[in-house]
């Protein structure tokens, strides 16, 4: 009797409720493995791969540099998809996954450039320079910035998801001209490690495999922090009602 109650309850359970928890789990799952790829790569890029001959131990902050600019790229790319998608459906979870996406690709750019910074002090000389490959990154993360600052402009209901979606495009226009910056100018900043034009990948092998688990925890893990901003945007109210003011009478002088 009590195992016929108790499927009755979990049939009669609500779908959305059902769909919430398995997308919680489906979080959580995304989570570990981020957690189990990152304790894989960090030993990889600390210890089996060798330092470089030239840049010394300072390159192993391609491990994390290279991997963070990819997740980046792949965040905006899924941006740029849902922008389209909620400019053709008008669908709230659309935006809902651009705008958290969005955010994951803006801080993963701004570690970029910081990360390159601290490569470049000892391996340039100097913390900044206006090479081609910094200047268009800066730029890219400044369209990301604006892209969710036109969310804050004043309009009727759905003109801040308008316009963040019209605003994604010009982000991921700036990826390909971040990308190919070294082989298109010249510039001090090496050619790109990964995704070459042809094909090769001039990484000595246990470099390229710590490289290559940095790259899948990134991924993993910009992906669990979308997910569960795309969940959290999902449950905060759509306008957030302001704390009124309340105007207190003044103090009278005691007679």
């Amino acid at each position: 009797m009590s195992s016929r109650s108790s499927r009755s309850s979990r049939s009669s359970r609500p779908s959305g409720d059902r769909t919430r928890a398995g997308g919680a789990t489906a979080v959580r799952a995304l989570g570990a493995a981020a957690a189990v790829a990152a304790a894989v790569a960090v030993p990889l890029g600390l210890f089996a791969a060798p330092a470089d001959a030239v840049q010394g131990e300072a390159q192993r902050l391609m491990y994390v540099h290279v991997p963070a600019v990819l997740t980046a790229y792949a965040a905006f790319a899924v941006m740029l998809a849902a922008n389209v998608l909620y400019l053709a459906r008008r669908t709230e979870r659309w935006d809902r996954l651009g705008r958290a996406a969005a955010e994951l690709g803006a801080g993963l750019t701004a570690l970029t450039i910081a990360l390159g910074m601290l490569w470049a002090r000892p391996v340039w000389g100097v913390w900044w320079t206006w090479d081609p490959r910094l200047v268009s990154t800066a730029a890219m993360l400044l369209l990301a910035l604006g892209c969710l600052a036109v969310r804050a402009w004043p309009g009727e209901a759905g003109a801040p998801a308008r316009r963040a979606a019209l605003a994604g495009p010009a982000v991921a226009a700036a990826m390909p001209v971040v990308h190919f910056s070294v082989l298109w100018w010249r510039t001090l900043h090496q050619p790109p490690s990964l995704l070459k034009p042809s094909g090769a990948v001039p990484v000595d092998p246990p470099m390229l495999v710590a490289l290559l688990a940095g790259v899948a925890a990134f991924l993993l893990a910009g992906a669990w922090v979308v997910a569960r901003r795309y969940r959290a945007l999902g449950t905060a109210p759509a306008n957030p009602a302001r704390p009124e003011v309340v105007e207190r009478e003044p103090l009278r002088a005691a007679a």
